[in-house]
């Protein structure tokens, strides 16, 4: 008979064997969808905007959880487990919306794979997403790097902060980049969702202002959903949402992502 001591050994060197396997096997995903062959059960998600797409809540235990079927397209151009933060825009990146969105929507759809595609950079205006424009351009490399492996299924962008003074126009501001982006990645009907500015300052009617002109956007373009946002929290600086808010913001993208899908 083992004893106890034998016993208790090998019940570590099984659990050891265990992490290993489970790590080769994420790993092994990422490999695959890095092999420069397009999989048509690789969905892949694009995250445009400014900071709160980005993503400044607290990163915890829960950030580090990955899901098997879940991919982030790293600042090196590699697929790779995703984790908060996904962005790297700046040092203050943390947990945003994305990663609970990707998990939802691999939880929805288990025979499929979730690539999220960070680009959002913090502080940007929508005029900073122009064809040509820094942004605009650095989001395409990275869009074409990941096509290379996937198919693009979705949209989500979070941007308006610095354009609460545009009013109106920035609607048609809006309308542009959807229909340019579908054009460019050749996907003319995919879903967009974008969402609304939290009045976290109480700013009132500019932020009303605001909030219904994208709204309207989904009578000018279809595919087009808007998130509402009103009763989620900030982090203390009454800008960025807290760790809980961005995942319940991520919860409502995948909600609606699912309800366009489903419409397709």
């Amino acid at each position: 008979m083992l004893s106890a001591c034998s016993r208790g050994t090998r019940a570590l060197v099984a659990v050891w064997m265990m992490v290993c396997l489970s790590g080769s096997l994420v790993n092994a995903e990422a490999a695959e969808v890095d092999a420069g062959k397009v999989h048509p059960d690789f969905h892949i998600y694009l995250l445009i905007g400014q900071s709160n797409m980005a993503g400044r809540g607290a990163v915890d235990e829960e950030s580090k959880t990955t899901h098997p079927r879940v991919l982030m397209l790293t600042k090196d151009l590699k697929w790779a487990p995703a984790t908060d933060p996904l962005h790297f825009d700046k040092p203050m990146a943390g947990v945003g919306p994305g990663l609970a969105f990707g998990k939802m929507m691999a939880d929805a759809m288990p025979n499929v794979k979730i690539g999220l595609v960070p680009c959002a950079m913090g502080g940007s205006r929508i005029e900073e997403w122009e064809q040509g424009a820094k942004n605009y351009v650095a989001m395409s490399a990275r869009m074409r790097e990941a096509l290379k492996a996937g198919v693009l299924k979705g949209i989500l962008w979070h941007q308006g902060e610095s354009n609460i003074k545009t009013g109106s126009a920035y609607g048609a501001q809006l309308v542009s980049l959807i229909n340019r982006l579908r054009k460019e990645f050749d996907a003319p009907d995919v879903p967009f969702i974008a969402a609304e500015i939290t009045d976290f300052k109480g700013t009132g009617e500019p932020i009303r202002t605001f909030n219904a002109t994208v709204h309207a956007v989904g009578k000018k373009v279809s595919n087009f959903a808007c998130v509402q946002t009103q009763d989620l929290k900030h982090k203390g600086d009454r800008l960025h949402y807290n760790t809980e808010s961005a995942r319940e913001l991520g919860k409502r993208y995948a909600k609606a992502m699912l309800g366009s899908l489903d419409k397709k």
